[in-house]
């Protein structure tokens, strides 16, 4: 007979069995309510006292478990599960025995994504109009990257209502100083409702040598493929969470690197799409819209956007040229089915587990559109703030380590600009362009075998990723919350779309959203939209540097406002502005509230952050931008884009 460190006394094994199921019993499957108001009685004695402990924090009765699922950096014609060329096996059969979301909607870069989504409310609103990192953050209050208490996190939610909380992979809105092992860790993930993190903080990493983080240690990589490392680890989560708690329901986010720069991935995955590409990104544009209209996931009348005009003919392009482009593509493609893989790991776990059919999961292809960060020639090693090459140049160097594309040496690796409008099939555009369908709609899976029942049902009503939450909850049974942890909450500015889950004409309740990234900007009201592209864009200024000329000057008032009725021209192919004046005026006089309501203003762009204009303060005073890029894009490092 021994005691514990508890002051337990186990006196047989079967005792210590029964002991063991009440410790579970009492502590794995509750939690206490952190603003549990006593209701005891203190006397001076403990005879005129009485105890009181409030009922435990219980998930509501058959509340499903939840994974939320981000890629990042994928466009609309991209995966097969929405027409695309690359195999998604995973995400085709989530979509076929889920629902497609054709409509749906996120901010155009990565950051801005991230934190709408966790928090149910618009980017700016929750501080990161721009990024956590002191390059591409300024002193103002949508602007600073830092997500304050009262916008608590889908995390902070579900973990106070009985959940268990995990997130693997990208994190990405930790600000840079106080991403280190001295914290302060309040924005950290742990800091967010996470209770246990394992990934990067930033918004790039080295696939092989990441910038690795468990909980709130910094920690070693091993060498294996990160998609490998972070698969792993939420499994490994949910094992343990089961196994002391079996039944109790946890939320899983996982938010690959991929398919982010740097595209790596072992050759056995981009080797089987050799050959695949020699066609080139105009005939991949044509299969993909064909593919579309059979899904039905676009209009049966869809017709393709022009060929952007930066984009270079695939005929008349070099025969090194097509070579090499294909090669970047092949990687690309083997690393969004790798990355399919991966999370099919996942779900395979679930179902052999007996916990897939009451698991509700959401599946966004990309926090963004297709990206253009690749430049016209692609990229193996440079980043996109780097001092500019010549295209010449570019291709040349492409092709002397057109092996390193791909491998663990490739540490800036981005397909060619080509290949970023053909995976975006069928918008215009990419990345970053707020202004366009292009940077923003990205394909939605909802999967919940418990609460669906038309499988592989379309549904084509407007969402957005601040819809997420809200529509979490309402499947969940959870009501977001007037306090967490005893501070006020704000707004949740989102709208649920959990009719829409039994109805496909079920209204949106999402009327009215703003866009803004870096000086492209849009307003969407009841399925018009009102937007303005600004240049210089980043690929006009790093186009700049290559050439060693001094940009355009930008200016916001010169900026040219374009019209469309989403409605009957889903891919923006015809201009209203002219016909529609008054509709115009109405809808960028919206604008101007939904920036002022959100703290947008002021408009920062690209040029203020290639010129050092915001945030050049602390240790990085008077560095310039590519010197803080080489920095950040160092082996084992986060990226600063």
């Amino acid at each position: 007979m021994k005691n514990s460190k508890n002051n337990i006394t186990i006196k047989s094994p079967k005792k210590g069995l029964l002991i063991t199921a009440l410790l579970i019993a009492q502590f794995g499957f509750s939690q206490t309510n952190p603003n549990a108001e006593f209701k005891g009685v203190i006397g001076k004695t403990l005879a005129e006292s009485k105890e009181y402990w409030p009922d435990p924090v219980k998930a509501p009765k058959g509340a499903p478990n939840i994974v939320w699922i981000l890629l990042d950096d994928v466009g609309f014609g991209a995966s097969s599960a929405f027409g695309g060329l690359i195999q998604t096996p995973t995400f085709d059969n989530l979509a076929n025995n889920g629902l497609r979301y054709t409509n749906f909607h996120t901010t155009a870069i990565c950051a801005p994504t991230r934190a709408a989504l966790l928090t149910g409310r618009n980017s700016a609103r929750v501080h990161v109009s721009g990024f956590s990192h002191t390059v591409m953050s300024a002193g103002f209050p949508g602007w600073d990257g830092r997500i304050p208490s009262d916008k608590g996190t889908i995390a902070e939610i579900l973990r106070d209502n009985g959940y268990n909380t995990f997130a693997v992979g990208k994190y990405g809105v930790t600000p840079d100083e106080e991403a280190t092992d001295a914290g302060p860790f309040d924005r950290w993930p742990t800091g967010k409702g996470f209770e246990h993190f394992y990934g990067f903080l930033g918004s790039q990493t080295d696939q092989y040598n990441p910038d690795l983080v468990e909980d709130q240690v910094h920690v070693k990589p091993d060498g294996r493929h990160l998609s490998e490392l972070i698969t792993d680890k939420a499994i490994s989560y949910i094992q343990k969470q089961q196994k002391a708690a079996p039944g109790k329901p946890f939320f899983l986010y996982y938010a690959p690197g991929a398919v982010h720069a740097p595209h790596q991935v072992a050759e056995k995955w981009s080797d089987a799409y050799k050959g695949k590409f020699d066609e080139g990104y105009d005939a991949y544009r044509e299969k993909v819209l064909a593919n579309q209209k059979k899904l039905g996931v676009v209009p049966a009348n869809a017709v393709l956007p022009e060929r952007n005009p930066l984009i270079t003919d695939w005929k008349k392009l070099t025969p090194d040229q097509k070579k090499v482009y294909a090669r970047f593509m092949e990687v690309y493609a083997g690393y969004l089915t790798y990355t399919d893989y991966e999370i099919g790991r996942v779900v395979n776990y679930l179902k052999e587990s007996n916990q897939l059919d009451n698991t509700l999961i959401f599946v966004a292809i990309g926090d963004n559109g297709a990206s253009k960060e690749g430049t016209l020639q692609g990229t193996i090693n440079q980043s996109l703030f780097s001092q500019g090459k010549s295209d010449e140049q570019n291709l040349q160097s492409n092709l002397d380590n057109i092996g390193e594309i791909g491998t663990a040496k490739g540490l800036n690796t981005n397909y060619p600009l080509g290949w970023a409008q053909a995976t975006n099939v069928p918008f215009k555009n990419w990345k970053q362009d707020a202004h366009s369908e292009g940077g923003t709609r990205n394909p939605l899976i909802v999967f919940y075998p418990n609460g669906i029942k038309d499988k592989g049902g379309i549904r084509n009503q407007y969402s957005h990723v601040t819809d997420l939450l809200p529509t979490t909850l309402d499947i969940a049974g959870i009501k977001a919350p007037e306090y967490i942890r005893e501070i006020k909450q704000d707004i949740i500015q989102g709208s649920s779309f959990q009719a829409s889950l039994d109805n496909p004409k079920a209204e949106s309740l999402h009327k009215v959203q703003y866009y803004y990234i870096f000086g492209n900007r849009a307003i969407y009201k009841d399925g018009w939209k009102a937007a303005a592209a600004h240049l210089p864009d980043s690929f006009a200024l790093k186009s700049s540097l290559g050439k060693n000329e001094k940009p355009e000057p930008s200016n916001f008032d010169n900026d040219v406002w374009e019209l469309y009725n989403l409605n009957e021209d889903f891919n923006e192919r015809n201009n209203l502005a002219k016909k529609y004046p008054e509709k115009l005026a109405e809808l960028k006089k919206l604008f101007d509230e939904q920036a002022k309501e959100n703290n947008l203003y002021p408009l920062i762009d690209w040029q203020d952050v290639f010129n050092r204009r915001i945030h050049n303060n602390g240790q990085d005073k008077g560095k310039t931008l590519q010197e803080l890029a080489r920095k950040a894009t160092q082996s084992g490092s986060g990226a600063t884009h």
